[in-house]
């Protein structure tokens, strides 16, 4: 018994001396620092790309000889090299899968050497609120690994900066800086609880940083398993809080019901024909929504309700609980898009080249924030946008009749289209009489025509007149005036 008690009181001052249980020496041997040349597509100009530019990121070796990191560490890649911590030999690593919307990827690497002696990290689960955390990484300001620690001081929703989808994340006290992007976060039994994937932008505040949870990696992991990243659901329903209560009372919910009213349902939405407007979306795979538009997803604590949803796979069913007119019902819903898909102006978008097409010297594309952002720097693009095309990406929904808008980038000066030389910017309403809905419209509305002008219209009444014929005769020269490939002037369906 005496000795006993002696080890024990041995094991609590070794404790209190040593501090807290850092993150086995396997884990940093495990940490990889990624080296990208990137090239991006120029939206102004679509015909050419920016040029190379060279950035660093972080991974983790996982299972599988496989590197697990962020999305916009490899955005828009030509070049990916990757160094273990410690080691001085980089090895060429290619992409093996990549979901930009969750902003996760995962790197292979050819040469099996490179993953010798090392013991691959495995994927924990969602950590409790006060979790004590250690971040591993290649920050800014230094060449070698930096270790931090910090805690878990919020779980929620929130928007990734790289795709503006609206994802769980944990909250952690310890700064993420650039370079840390894809780096593990390990909890106290050494195991990846978190990727590191952005800071807080705001400088008022120091040490906030944000991580892409356990459950999200683990959807990803899921989601590809068959070699294909399908992305995570969305139902495509537009809805509204329900905390007054006389809203409530309008719509005949009992004081025992709780739940958010459809307000629209999407065009090409899974729940198209099932759900209508002013139902009112009482519970998801039995998890009662609040009015407020949450769920509990574990004891005492609550997110975004739709996160029920992004639980599933594409093509999974849904059981959801509605009132209609005061009566419950049930219904069963396949889920058959992705997040955002629903967007009438889609956010940034990586590794696509831009959707466009050139006649006569006018360069038409599909609006996309990548657009909008060219305008200037992270900081002051928006005030520098157009306000009328800004207003579509912030305000604008699809419906049967517009799915996309088709804007007049430039146009290449030349005789055949003087006086349009500084018609841009301009949101294209019909070409020959064809409404535009998506930029195949617009391509139809010009190639059909037999008449004798080509008539633009755009969707304040202005409009622009050609003649036929010049563009068909000179359309090729206008093109070899500005060295443009006339096999990248063509429709890019999407």
């Amino acid at each position: 018994m005496k000795s006993f008690g002696i080890n024990v009181w041995m094991i609590i001052i070794i404790s209190i001396f040593s501090g807290p249980v850092l993150a086995k020496s396997n884990v940093k041997e495990a940490v990889v620092k990624i080296y990208t040349v990137s090239n991006s597509y120029n939206y102004h100009e679509p015909w050419q790309m920016w040029g190379q530019k060279i950035f660093h990121g972080s991974g983790c070796i996982i299972s599988g000889n496989r590197i697990l990191t962020n999305a916009h560490v490899i955005r828009d890649h030509t070049f990916i090299q990757v160094r273990r911590s410690g080691e001085a030999k980089k090895y060429t690593a290619e992409p093996e899968m990549i979901a930009h919307e969750s902003d996760l990827a995962i790197l292979k690497v050819n040469d099996e050497s490179f993953f010798k002696g090392v013991e691959p990290v495995e994927i924990g689960d969602l950590p409790e609120i006060k979790d004590k955390v250690t971040v591993y990484g290649f920050p800014e300001g230094g060449d070698k690994l930096s270790i931090t620690q910090g805690v878990v001081s919020r779980i929620e929703h929130t928007k990734y900066f790289h795709s503006s989808a609206y994802l769980l994340t944990c909250q952690i006290d310890a700064a993420i800086n650039s370079g840390n992007s894809g780096g593990p976060v390990i909890s106290n039994d050494n195991k990846i609880i978190g990727v590191a994937f952005q800071g807080f932008l705001d400088g008022r505040y120091d040490n906030i940083g944000y991580i892409i949870p356990a459950p999200v990696i683990k959807h990803f992991f899921k989601d590809t398993k068959d070699g294909k990243h399908d992305g995570t659901p969305d139902i495509g329903l537009s809805m509204q809080k329900m905390e007054n209560p006389d809203m409530r009372r309008k719509y005949l919910m009992s004081d025992m019901q709780t739940g958010v009213l459809i307000i629209k349902v999407y065009p090409d939405s899974p729940a198209e024909g099932i759900l209508k407007p002013n139902d009112i979306l009482l519970s998801i795979e039995g998890k009662n929504i609040e009015n407020d538009g949450t769920i509990e997803f574990r004891q005492g604590e609550r997110t975004y309700f739709g996160y029920c949803i992004q639980q599933k796979q594409i093509n999974d069913p849904a059981n959801f609980k509605i009132l209609r007119n005061g009566k419950v019902i049930e219904a069963t819903i396949k889920l058959t898009k992705r997040i955002d898909y629903e967007r009438l102006v889609p956010s940034e978008r990586y590794d696509k080249s831009p959707t466009y097409y050139i006649i006569g010297g006018l360069v038409f594309e599909t609006l996309t924030l990548n657009y909008l952002m060219e305008y200037g720097n992270e900081k002051d693009w928006y005030i520098n946008a157009p306000k009328e095309l800004i207003n579509f990406y912030i305000n604008g929904e699809p419906t049967e009749k517009q799915r996309e808008i088709i804007v007049l980038v430039k146009v290449l000066a030349d005789e055949i289209n003087v006086g349009y030389h500084d018609f841009v910017d301009a949101v294209i309403s019909t070409v020959n009489g064809t409404k535009i809905s998506r930029i195949g419209d617009l391509v139809e509305g010009f190639e059909k025509n037999q008449g004798e002008y080509h008539v633009i219209e755009d969707i304040h009444g202005s409009k622009m007149v050609l003649d036929r014929k010049n563009i068909d005769e000179h359309g090729k020269r206008i093109l070899k005036k500005y060295n443009i490939d006339p096999t990248k002037s063509k429709y890019l369906p999407r």
